[in-house]
């Protein structure tokens, strides 16, 4: 058992430490990175092209990565702002890294960009678990999932800085509990704010952006109790957590890791201490 929590936490490490320097490097160039992560069919890529044409009408520039298994259907939505906007494709692997992204950036991302909005791949489960460099994460969940939702995963609501509510104009065909909604994500990450959203009629629109464009100009964001019960002497600029466990050949939805992972990392600097370590992280499913 003590191989695989360090084959774990090896692994963890490994993506933490291309985090960082990633996310030096954005920081450096003036560029805030939100990592948005939800299920399938949530709403965020509805929300996301609205914030993306709000962002151009206010002069912002902003750019969007999207990832998904299949299809480059979520980027030409997106494109339609106007934004520059770049697919990609995991061929079956249910979350992005940091080394990924970092690659897929790379003489992509224009150099007068200030706001990279990431969407990850439609699950709850392993992308919670990766650092993305990102200085904002963002879990967005629609009233049609279910007010438990956030006791149902704990490690991605319990590591959120923001929280968003999607699809909020049929709230009251699906019976949806706002307050039981509210309670459960406090339950698992005290104090982080939940914001109320619809793309169809603009409820909150604007919300995201202002909260991105806000962390950008040195405003602190949420430090989830989780982060900080990690990593009490640290600072909060890297939120990744680990809610599930990583043995040798261990599977991801469609795609396969021997030990090691399996695909190209590529040469990683030494981490910078500012998320929580990901011996801790190993814990978050415990909440």
């Amino acid at each position: 058992m003590c191989r695989v929590v360090d084959l774990q936490q090896a692994v963890l490490a490994k993506n933490d430490g291309a985090a960082q320097a990633l996310r030096a490097e954005l920081t450096a160039r003036g560029t805030t990175v939100v990592n948005m992560l939800s299920s399938p069919g949530s709403g965020k890529t509805a929300l996301l092209e609205r914030e993306l044409l709000l962002a151009r009408e206010r002069g912002v520039a902003v750019a969007a990565l999207t990832a998904d298994l299949a299809t480059e259907n979520d980027a030409v939505r997106l494109a339609r702002s106007g934004a520059p906007v770049k697919q990609v494709l995991t061929d079956g692997l249910c979350h992005l890294e940091a080394v990924m992204l970092g690659r897929h950036l790379h003489g992509w991302l224009p150099e007068a960009t200030r706001l990279l909005f990431v969407e990850n791949v439609g699950n709850l489960v392993c992308p919670a678990s990766y650092d993305l460099g990102e200085s904002l994460r963002v879990v967005l969940a629609s009233v049609t999932e279910g007010e438990d939702k956030p006791l149902k995963y704990p490690t991605a609501f319990g590591l959120a800085q923001l929280v968003v509510v999607t699809k909020t104009d049929i709230a009251q065909a699906v019976d949806f509990d706002e307050a039981a909604f509210r309670a459960n994500v406090q339950q698992v990450n005290p104090g982080v704010e939940v914001a109320l959203t619809s793309a169809r009629t603009g409820e909150g629109l604007g919300l995201l952006l202002d909260r991105a464009q806000a962390i950008g100009a040195g405003a602190a964001a949420h430090t989830p109790v989780m982060a900080r019960a990690c990593a009490p002497a640290q600072g909060a600029g890297a939120v990744g957590g680990h809610g599930h466990s990583h043995s040798p050949g261990h599977v991801h939805g469609e795609h396969e890791h021997g030990p090691g992972h399996g695909h190209d990392h590529g040469p990683v600097p030494a981490p910078v201490p500012t998320g929580p370590p990901a011996a801790a992280r190993a814990r978050g499913q415990s909440l």
